[in-house]
């Protein structure tokens, strides 16, 4: 005997039902008709999206939901489809799959561990279950999981002492930096507690900030993983199990290895803004080039998201912009083939100078011209914006957003913050990754001290603790959440740390006015990392 499940990697719209609903339909169809499947798992939460979030407190929306899955069990003939669906009973929401089949919805399988940390707010919404489910496939009793069921001791366990001799797990767990290896581990423990073999299926796509990253994958019963499917790409196969006394032996499949951190990290970009703008319905992507590092990369990424026909570059020279910024802002627009328009700011710049000469009249020159400048550049690629139906990308980093190296209505004037979870060290890193795969960013813009170039001869380090200083404290502030005793005691300098905490409580304000942007970190600013902006709380020893 052998049993064909087929592992639908897919790319589904939060909140499109009817939209998932076909999809789901035309790769169960391909699943029976070209690969021969006996059935076909899809992630968690297939036909609302991941994550519905409020959604879910619709009524009518949990209606369609039901509609969806009915017309879903109908058209199940000659295939035993998994999906994942909120289900209302009761009153209460479930997280759950259900197993269709032959016109039916034969099983129903919730939930039981509801992870509330992080980006996940699931207590928010649903209840938790607290039964297994055991569904005979070709003769085969097979469990279903959901997601964080395989990260903690139990329902894995309990789904083989209810005589389940393969477990389906189905996902929609995000990436972040070495989430892989993370995942791979976390169910390798479960698999070896059970004693059966598992098949793990992950969500792909970008949803806002969050990216899944697919990488689906078998395990057999000893922990070995004998299929894996791309990270960031979708993907439908078909995963042979046979008997080997009572154990059921998956035949080895695909394995497509994962790739290092950088790549990884610089194909969630891609995909986030790929998604973000298409499934928002923005034309293409428009952003400021200066000539430095962020935009550089941001420019690529773009390109490689959107085609460099959807991209537009606008070069924004100031008085204080160094010719060789020009230049180098050319050099990736052409080197990328992107259309691109210089607009200097300086008629603006004095425009808003001279409205305000007679309010300004006696007060000394400081950061609020340099911010205007800024804002002067945040006006002009708005209005591209709106004229030509474009997302506006910012260009910041989280290295910049964490202590407030920003214009609130300037630099962080947008629709999309791409690099809002990337420190200024990884975005050399990305640049480097990609210009091994063509050169687009002149070298020049990599060794070059940063700047705003807001002020003559301005540099990053005349504000701020040079980067190679800077991200690591921001590591083990943002990230760990270690105090600034701690982070002293790891052997930085007690002036730097004290200055940077201080810079990253003191800028939430401006955090919480910045566009979203694509998590890759273990802890983003946003839903990940929620402080007040009120607060009496300072960080620093104990007064």
């Amino acid at each position: 005997m052998t049993l064909r499940i087929a592992i639908a990697q897919i790319d589904l719209l939060v909140g499109d039902i009817a939209g998932n609903a076909r999809k789901v339909a035309d790769t169960a169809r391909r699943a029976r008709d070209e690969l021969k499947a006996h059935a076909v798992v899809f992630p968690e939460l297939t036909l609302t999206g991941y994550p519905p979030e409020d959604l879910l407190f619709k009524p009518h929306f949990i209606e369609r939901v039901d509609q969806a899955l009915t017309e879903l069990a109908e058209a199940a003939v000659g295939i035993t489809l998994v999906v994942g669906y909120p289900e209302r009973d009761k009153g209460a929401l479930y997280n759950s799959a259900a197993v269709l089949r032959d016109g039916a919805i034969e099983r129903v399988y919730r939930k039981q561990a509801l992870p509330n940390y992080g980006v996940f707010d699931e207590k928010r919404y649903f209840q938790a279950g607290d039964k297994s489910c055991v569904f005979e496939l070709e003769g085969v009793p097979v469990g279903i999981t959901i997601c964080e069921d395989v990260w903690l001791p139990g329902a894995v366990e309990q789904s083989a002492q209810a005589g389940a001799r393969l477990v389906l797990n189905l996902n929609a767990s995000p990436f972040h930096a070495r989430k892989t290896v993370e995942r791979e581990h976390a169910v390798r423990a479960r698999v070896e507690a059970a004693g059966v073999p598992l098949v793990y299926v992950n969500l792909v796509g970008g949803q806002d900030e969050l990216v899944f990253d697919g990488a689906s994958f078998v395990m057999n019963a000893r922990g070995e993983i004998t299929s894996r499917l791309p990270e960031f790409e979708e993907a439908l196969t078909v995963v042979e199990f046979v008997r080997e006394g009572d154990t059921l032996v998956p035949a080895p499949g695909p394995l497509v290895e994962p790739a290092d951190e950088v790549a990884s990290v610089y194909r969630a970009l891609v995909l986030g803004i790929r998604d973000y703008a298409g499934k928002n319905g923005f034309q293409g992507a428009v952003l400021g080039l200066s000539g430095g590092v962020d935009s550089a990369l941001t420019l690529a990424l773009a390109v490689d998201a959107l085609g460099a026909d959807k991209v537009e570059g606008v070069l924004m020279p100031s008085r204080y912009t160094a010719d060789m910024s020009v230049e180098d802002a050319r050099l990736e627009a052409e080197a990328l083939g992107v259309v691109h328009h210089l607009i200097p700011i300086e008629p603006a710049f004095q425009a808003f100078t001279g409205l305000l000469d007679e309010v300004f009249a006696g007060l000394p020159k400081d950061t609020t011209e340099e911010n205007l400048q800024a804002r002067c550049r945040g006006v002009i690629l708005m209005a591209l914006s709106n004229k030509k139906r474009k997302i506006l990308l910012t260009t910041g980093n989280k290295s910049e957003m964490s202590v407030g190296y920003a214009t609130l209505y300037g630099d962080m004037a947008g629709g999309f913050a791409p690099l809002k979870d990337v420190p200024k060290l990884l975005v050399y890193k990305l640049c480097e990754w990609r210009n091994r795969l063509s050169p687009v960013i002149p070298q020049r813009v990599l060794d070059r001290p940063p700047s705003a170039e807001l002020a003559p001869d301005q540099k990053d380090e005349d504000s701020l603790p040079p980067y190679a200083v800077l991200d690591p404290i921001l590591e083990r502030y943002v990230e760990l959440d270690q105090s600034v005793e701690e982070i002293i005691a790891a052997g930085f300098s007690e002036t730097d740390v004290l200055r940077v905490a201080r810079l990253v409580d003191l800028n939430e304000y401006k955090r919480r006015q910045a566009p979203p942007g694509i998590k890759i970190s273990r802890r983003a600013f946003g839903r990940d990392r929620r402080y007040p902006i009120t607060s009496g709380f300072k960080s620093g020893p104990a007064r």
